[in-house]
């Protein structure tokens, strides 16, 4: 993979979608072939595709896998029947507002469309792939955007991120990993540090392959090594993703994002959010409304095959943890790069 030879985590090919199988990187690079709303509300689910933007863009084409297997010529039951595709999909992931998002716009596409069910099905495709496109534009516009955030510095730049939001996080390209490829792009970045993340180890996994198959220079840390590091004057910036940011800036993002905005606050270390403005929640006045996602405890107890905690032992595995809005330097979206607090004036100006 290279800024020449692009990795895309969600393909529309031969009537299916294939999906990169993050679950099995950095492994193994294979892919999975979906053909069915069902297989891909299982693929959301199980993270074999993840990253609030590719969720999204799964979720768009699942819903066209969804029409495709209704069959009837009858408008209003068709609509009946694609609602209930639409429920399955939204109860796979309850944080990644990109999911309700694109899952709201294959809706109301089919509501506004004319014509027979098969025209409509049709539009819903080409719909699905305009969200795709335009997310991978999205991606490319947040790096370039992100190029005027960052610190200028005597020397080159060093930035800490979190989980993964990358390549395989979007459409392609990445919105925290965007604004890294687009810095080493133009010769600002010295090197990646990336968190590993646990408990999935995203960044460990996922971020590290990304940026060897592309050539950027990365050091992995764990978690815990984030506030000496910061001590030790070794990071320049943090910039991390968003699954979810509330209208007045706070943002949802991999657990453990809200310990890092605290070190890097402590430290005088600037802290971004990179994130479309599809992941804005203008629904919900502030991060107290996210809700969290839980996910299966043996996340936590087991590595591979291995379990590594007596029995009797209690879990609570947070999918999420949510950063409030006065740690974050600015949010880094398409449109331009945000304090917290413009978001919502800048809603405000467009519905004008």
């Amino acid at each position: 993979m290279s800024q020449n030879n692009p990795v895309y985590p969600v393909i529309w090919h031969n009537n299916s979608v294939s999906l990169i199988d993050q679950t099995r990187l950095p492994l193994e690079y294979s892919y999975v072939e979906i053909h069915r709303s069902e297989d891909m509300a299982q693929a959301i689910k199980t993270m074999i595709v993840r990253g609030a933007p590719a969720i999204g863009v799964a979720a768009a084409y699942g819903m066209y896998l969804g029409a495709r297997e209704i069959k009837t010529n009858n408008r209003n039951e068709f609509i009946s029947r694609l609602e209930q595709v639409a429920q399955m999909l939204r109860e796979t992931r309850p944080t990644a507002v990109n999911l309700f998002w694109a899952i709201s716009r294959m809706l109301k596409t089919a509501y506004e469309s004319i014509g027979t069910v098969d025209e409509i099905k049709s539009i819903l495709l080409e719909t699905a792939q305009t969200i795709n496109a335009e997310d991978l534009q999205t991606c490319h516009r947040i790096g370039d955007n992100g190029l005027k955030a960052l610190p200028e510095t005597p020397e080159k730049l060093t930035i800490l991120t979190h989980c993964n939001a990358g390549a395989i996080a979007t459409a392609g390209y990445g919105t925290a990993l965007g604004i890294v490829r687009s810095a080493w792009r133009e010769g600002r970045l010295e090197k990646l540090m990336a968190g590993e993340t646990r408990p999935r180890l995203q960044g460990a996994k996922l971020t590290t392959w990304e940026c060897v198959q592309e050539g950027i220079p990365v050091t992995l840390i764990t978690d815990s090594m984030a506030a000496h590091c910061m001590k030790q004057n070794m990071i320049h910036a943090v910039v991390v993703g968003a699954d979810r940011i509330a209208a007045n800036g706070d943002a949802a993002n991999k657990i453990g994002t809200y310990s890092l905005a605290l070190i890097a606050k402590a430290h005088n270390v600037p802290f971004f959010v990179a994130a479309p403005l599809s992941t804005v929640d203008f629904s919900i006045a502030s991060g107290n409304e996210i809700t969290i996602e839980e996910r299966n405890p043996a996340e936590i107890y087991q590595v591979g095959e291995t379990i590594i905690t007596p029995e009797g032992v209690d879990f609570y595995n947070p999918a999420f943890d949510v950063t409030p809005a006065e740690l974050i330097a600015a949010i880094i979206t398409e449109e331009g790069v945000f304090a917290p607090s413009e978001l919502i004036k800048y809603q405000n100006k467009q519905m004008a």
